[in-house]
This record gives C-alpha cells, sequence and structure tokens, in this order.
C-alpha cells in the first residue's frame, strides 16, 4: 500500500495516518468474511412453479443434494405432479453452473451432457459483465445426440427479492440460450432465462424462463413462429442436512 506524503502527516484522532490506515487494514483483514454455504448430502430445495401466462400455480419441485464432491453437486429432481416438471438427476458446479440438466428443446424438456459447464453465471458477477460463451453437450438417446449450444448472458445488477422463502440479497443475471437442436425445418430452440441468484446459497431463489422456435414446416398452416413453457419458479423452502 502506497501513502502520498500529504496524507501521511495528517492525523484522525491523534493518530497518524500511516498508522490509522495499518491499523485499519488489520481490522479488515481479522474481520469474518461471509462465506458461500458448502452443500451437503441431504440438503434439499423446495421451489413452486408458476405458469407465467396465467398465473396459476402448476405444483412442486423438490431438489435434494445426493451427493456432494469437491467439484461438483449431484441434485435429484421431484416434481410432485406431471404439471410441475419433469423428475430426473442434475448435477452442478458448486457455483451452480449446469453438467447435467434439462434444456427446454422444441417445447420438451431433454437431458442435456455438457463438455465443459454451461455457463450460467461468470465470476465476479460484475453489474454491467456480460457474456457469449458456445459449450458442446450430448443428448442421450437420439439419433443425433450432439448439441453445440451458446449462452448469451448478462449481469442486471444486485437486487433484494423477496420470495415464499424469505428476503435475500440477489445477482439479477439475464441469459439468452441458443440450443442447438435445429431438426430439418424446425430451427433452434431460444430460451429466455433470467435467474435471481443468492451467492450464500449458491444458487437463484427465482428463476423466469420462457422458450420459442420457428417451425418453417408450418409457415402455410400455423404460422412459423412456435412458444414453449413460461415458468416462474421460486425458492419456498431450503432444510439442510444434518452436519
Amino acid at each position: 500500500m502506497t501513502i502520498s506524503t500529504a496524507t501521511s502527516r495528517v492525523y484522525w484522532l491523534g493518530i497518524p495516518a500511516g498508522r490509522f490506515l495499518l491499523l485499519s487494514a488489520m481490522l479488515v483483514l481479522a474481520a469474518p468474511a461471509a462465506a458461500a454455504a458448502v452443500a451437503a448430502a441431504g440438503d434439499t430445495y423446495v421451489y413452486r412453479v408458476q405458469d407465467g401466462y396465467n398465473k396459476e400455480v402448476r405444483g412442486i419441485l423438490r431438489y435434494q443434494v445426493e451427493q456432494a464432491d469437491a467439484d461438483r453437486i449431484t441434485v435429484s429432481v421431484s416434481p410432485d405432479n406431471a404439471n410441475a416438471g419433469w423428475e430426473h438427476t442434475a448435477t452442478f458446479t458448486k457455483e451452480g453452473n449446469w453438467l447435467r440438466n434439462l434444456v427446454e428443446s422444441h417445447s420438451y424438456p431433454v437431458e442435456y451432457d455438457f463438455a465443459t459447464a454451461y455457463p450460467a453465471y461468470v465470476f465476479p458477477l460484475d453489474p454491467g459483465k456480460s457474456w457469449s460463451i458456445r459449450v458442446n453437450a450430448t443428448v442421450p438417446g437420439v439419433t443425433n445426440p450432439k448439441r453445440s449450444v451458446r449462452v448469451d448472458g448478462s449481469v442486471i445488477g444486485k437486487e433484494r427479492i423477496r420470495v415464499p422463502a424469505g428476503e435475500f440479497d440477489a445477482i439479477k443475471v439475464s441469459r439468452v440460450v441458443y440450443a442447438g437442436d435445429t431438426d430439418l425445418l424446425k430451427l433452434e430452440t431460444r430460451v429466455l432465462e433470467t435467474d435471481w441468484y443468492v451467492p450464500a446459497l449458491g444458487r437463484p431463489v427465482r428463476t423466469e424462463r420462457k422458450s420459442d422456435w420457428v417451425d418453417l414446416g408450418q409457415c402455410m398452416r400455423l404460422g412459423c413462429e412456435f412458444r414453449g413453457n413460461w415458468d416462474i419458479i421460486e425458492l419456498v423452502e431450503q432444510g439442510a442436512a444434518r452436519r
């Protein structure tokens, strides 16, 4: 740390400025830092799923941590009914980026295995930051399993948000995702995602997601543009496993 000559001759409460700055730095270093929550097997997160078009509640999604390794977290996702979503297993990095998860593909959720982590968040999440990253993925059990997914993300800024689970200091992140699922005359799905990400939890407490695509084969009969679900997903409760 460099201190100017003029500043070094100033006193504050009778303490020379140089000593005061050194003392302040020591106090900052000694202060406990706010640590992010460390996931453990058995932790649960319960979300409410609402239809963005008509505002009706479709059901509940329960996330339970099945395994927490050094570099990834494996989570089972269980809906309470078919309208709330699909039962599946998802894998995330500890910061919340996707290694395996469902992606909207022409109105259907499809499991993507990502070769490198899907960049839902590119840290640090500074307001105004943006990114455009392409990642490869594989869709099991289909004729053409290879996907090239583009994620255009941006950090909107910090926001205090209230959801059923309470109030949280969040970072609002917006993404436009191109699912790489072009199929003959069906062009690739575009997914619009907005997360209210809470660093202390390593996950969003609210997500809004909707999708659309163009089917050139339907232009004469139904019009070319189609839209998928509009999901609003909010944290209802969380529970920590016994440590």
